[in-house]
């Protein structure tokens, strides 16, 4: 609290009637607001019972029923003002005060007090339309006093909280917002009040308060501070605003743009995959019609046999020597029988759906297995391939399927990389380093090469340099991913006119295993048509 301030001059009053009653209402109400002592110390009328010399007496101030005694030194009266229009009394108060002591008239006070008065006239229409403004607002409007005590507010906060004046006015804000007896901790609610003490300036906060009526309800805070002129802050004005409406707008707004793009999301997965699969089906037609002749070749034979087989039976000749006939050419049906179903088992394996299932696997051997199946596509293109494979390699963990739509994409690449000059030479290189435990795979051809601005576009998904209809762009992007899964790496080198390598690394095993039921990895199950 600050110390009270010590009157100036003393002031003693002569006249009690009801000019002196709201003299004395209206000075000491505002002395004790403002925390001084006040001036006028003494009240001087003969009649005892009048208004003024009462409430003199009530409020605790010097009583005199005759005037001269405001003239005594112990009561150190500076200025004597006379309420009383009487002209005897300002006579003898001129003939017989002491030197030291001022008088103020009866008409010279009066008018500076109706000028006074206008002016609180003023003020308190002022105060009234600044109240009927305040009341009007829909924001609410508290004025804090650094002891966090409620000395005013606006009628919307009463009428949205439920609270009434006597609720509110005089009681600390953390009792009315949150019902407790102490100020808030850190650790249950950010105090704006104190943010601006430390701060040093103005604050604004999103707070939730729940209502009387148990309704949560968010708010928009700001907290401006009032200075004194010592650098103290004063007072506090609260302004909230009730954002609840907006805010669970924003939260229905977002709730739908989550739900848009799952959906959207889901979408696309859906595109995604349907392109995928059109791009395999487009590899798989491919393939098909490179393995139509492949497979008619070994059939035509199998029916060739078959007709020479029927031929000798209707001659019913059978001696020893059809008999041998006989089993060389069930010897070559088997063969061929075997050999078309291994064409079809590869078309099938390449054309499902796969996950990604980790097994022990050769890569020599599944190198061997795609050149195969692409045999026909290769004499057709007229591309030659010559392999050099490191013998022993040890086996690497991966997933089949996908290694072999990889090697598929980049053998069926080459291809059509060299079908433009009429063929050319596909150099297949294999060997395991044993420094960095891993396989290198190498796919080199003589065809025409990739310019170098799409060379960082080669694996974006949907990037393609063919014709329509020829792809959608996504076989290197998806064996990019596949040999990213397998934590491996590809990368390619290549110059207009000559060609394009392809490298591929594969550690013999993946970081993280997709182990079998056991624990342990899923083992190879070899297909007896498979060689």
């Amino acid at each position: 609290m600050p110390e009270k301030m010590l009157s100036v001059i003393n002031i003693g009053l002569v006249g009690g009637g009801d000019f002196c009653k709201e003299i004395l209402e209206k000075t000491t109400a505002v002395y004790e607001q403002e925390e001084i002592y006040a001036p006028i110390l003494a009240v001087a009328d003969p009649d005892p019972s009048s208004p003024g010399m009462v409430l003199a007496d009530k409020r605790g101030l010097l009583t005199f029923t005759d005037w001269h005694q405001l003239y005594d030194r112990r009561y150190s009266i500076h200025l004597i003002i006379i309420l009383t229009p009487e002209p005897s009394v300002l006579d003898d108060i001129l003939r017989t005060r002491p030197p030291r002591i001022r008088i103020l008239a009866y008409d010279v006070f009066r008018i500076f007090w109706n000028a006074i008065g206008l002016e609180e006239r003023k003020l308190r229409e002022r105060t009234k339309e600044m109240e009927t403004i305040l009341d009007g607002i829909q924001d609410f409007i508290l004025v804090i006093t650094p002891d966090m005590e409620i000395l005013e507010v606006n009628e919307a906060f009463l009428t949205k909280m439920g609270y009434t004046r006597e609720n509110v006015i005089g009681k600390k804000c953390h009792a009315v917002y949150h019902k407790i007896d102490h100020p808030c901790s850190d650790e249950r609610a950010n105090c704006p009040l104190r943010e601006v003490v430390r701060n040093q300036r103005q604050v604004r906060q999103i707070q939730t308060r729940v209502t009387p009526a148990g309704e949560k309800r968010y708010y928009e805070v700001n907290i401006y501070p009032i200075w004194e002129k010592g650098g103290k802050i004063s007072k506090f004005i609260h302004i909230s605003r009730d954002i609840t409406k907006h805010k669970k707008e924003e939260e229905e707004i977002t709730r739908r743009l989550e739900q848009m793009v799952e959906e959207r999301t889901r979408q696309l997965k859906e595109t995604h995959d349907k392109l995928l699969h059109q791009d395999k089906m487009s590899s798989l037609g491919k393939l098909s019609a490179s393995v139509v002749h492949e497979i008619n070749n070994p059939i035509a034979g199998i029916l060739n046999l078959i007709v020479l087989m029927k031929r000798i039976v209707d001659e019913e000749s059978m001696t020893s020597v059809a008999i041998d006939q006989f089993s060389r050419y069930l010897n070559l049906m088997e063969t061929e029988t075997r050999r078309t179903s291994r064409i079809v088992s590869n078309l099938l394996a390449f054309s499902r759906q796969s996950k990604m299932e980790l097994r022990r696997l050769s890569l020599s051997r599944l190198i061997e297995q795609i050149l195969f199946l692409n045999a026909n596509l290769l004499k057709i293109a007229g591309v030659k391939v010559e392999t050099r494979l490191e013998p022993n390699m040890p086996d690497l963990v991966g997933s089949e399927d996908q290694l072999q739509q990889v090697f598929m994409n980049l053998v069926s690449n080459a291809v059509e990389a060299m079908e433009p000059s009429g063929g050319g030479i596909l150099r297949i290189e294999s060997k395991h380093s044993l420094r960095e435990g891993k396989i290198l795979v190498k796919f080199q051809d003589t065809g025409i090469g990739i310019p170098p601005e799409n060379l960082p576009k080669l694996f974006e998904p949907f990037f393609t340099t063919k014709k329509k209809g020829k792809g959608v762009g996504l076989g290197l992007s998806v064996a990019y991913g596949i040999i990213q899964e397998h934590g491996g790496s590809i990368y390619v080198r290549s110059e207009v006119g000559h060609g394009t390598t392809f490298h591929v690394k594969l550690p013999l095993k993946p970081a993280s295993d997709k182990l079998g039921p056991q624990g342990g990895l899923l083992e190879q199950h070899q297909n007896p048509n498979r060689r």
